[in-house]
């Protein structure tokens, strides 16, 4: 017994360490902290439809006017920490932010997001969401912002990853959007009943959802809607969250991050606005290009 424990030991330890380096990333720590620092007004809601309640996290930018409303769709990884920086930083930009927890009800004791004990139970969670269902949770979302007496009724829908897949669906769904930002996120089947523009961000090394790109820009093109994709060079899935991570390695996650939030930033303020040459430009940057 004493011979064979160090060797079990040496098998088991990296396994350990790794386990415990993942759950480090989890955490997402600077982000909560990030969050905690910021001086802007945060507050959870309840939304509802039918017999649903759902919560949702709400931000509001500190501006003197109206602003324009955000639905933000969290990532597969559930509602986390940099779900909630990321619309703190939207916020920052001047934009109320509503961001639904799509997993309200579905964790322990009725709970979100928060009550799901590891990441990959919240995947598998999210995973098996319904679609219809989820397209009613962000219609509860968009009609609750419409509410927002300091909101000014333009409304847009921002998604990450999976969230990104729900906010193409739900431009094809809804009426209410000005426009609609894809983070590597995939294109529903028809995309015939989009009325609104679809502003999309892919990253190169994300083979997985970046080859489904040239079937979208044929099906936008063939139904005659509005749908400007650009591919980030060096960038993996999840840039927008990897790319700002303290322990990020990839330099093509950090730029396609920065690039990548200044485009929507700039798009969400000119929803109003015709489009520019320099806007039109801007997609086209030597460190981005559109498949």
């Amino acid at each position: 017994m004493m011979t064979t424990l160090p060797r079990t030991l040496k098998i088991f330890a990296p396994m350990l360490l790794l386990s415990l380096a993942i759950a480090a990333i989890q955490a997402q720590d600077w982000a909560k902290a990030r969050l905690e620092a910021s001086p802007r007004h945060h507050e959870y809601v309840k939304l509802s439809h039918g017999s649903r309640t759902l919560q949702a996290f709400v931000v509001y930018p500190e501006v003197k006017d109206k602003a324009p409303a955000v639905i933000l769709i969290h990532e597969i990884f559930r509602l986390t920490d940099w779900a909630k920086e990321m619309a703190d930083e939207l916020a920052a930009q001047g934009f109320i932010v509503v961001a639904p927890d799509l997993l309200s009800g579905a964790g322990a004791n009725g709970g979100g997001s928060s009550e799901f004990p590891s990441q990959d139970a919240a995947v598998k969670a999210v995973s098996a969401l319904d679609a219809n269902a989820v397209l009613a949770d962000l219609d509860a979302a968009a009609d609750y912002a419409k509410q927002i007496s300091a909101a000014n009724g333009t409304i847009a829908s921002v998604g990450f990853c999976w969230g990104g897949g729900k906010s193409f669906a739900f431009a094809a769904h809804s009426k209410d959007l000005s426009a609609a930002f894809v983070f590597y996120g995939p294109a529903p089947s028809d995309v015939s009943t989009i009325t609104a523009p679809v502003y999309a961000f892919y990253a190169a090394n994300d083979a997985r959802i970046t080859a489904t790109v040239p079937a979208t820009v044929v099906a936008m093109k063939t139904a005659g809607k509005k749908y400007e994709p650009v591919t980030y060079d060096g960038a993996g899935h999840g840039f927008m969250r990897a790319g700002e991570d303290p322990t990020n390695t990839v330099p093509g996650n950090k730029t396609a991050r920065e690039q990548g939030f200044s485009r929507l930033v700039t798009l969400l303020k000119n929803l109003n606005a015709p489009p520019t040459i320099a806007s039109e430009n801007e997609t086209l940057t030597a460190a981005a290009r559109i498949p």
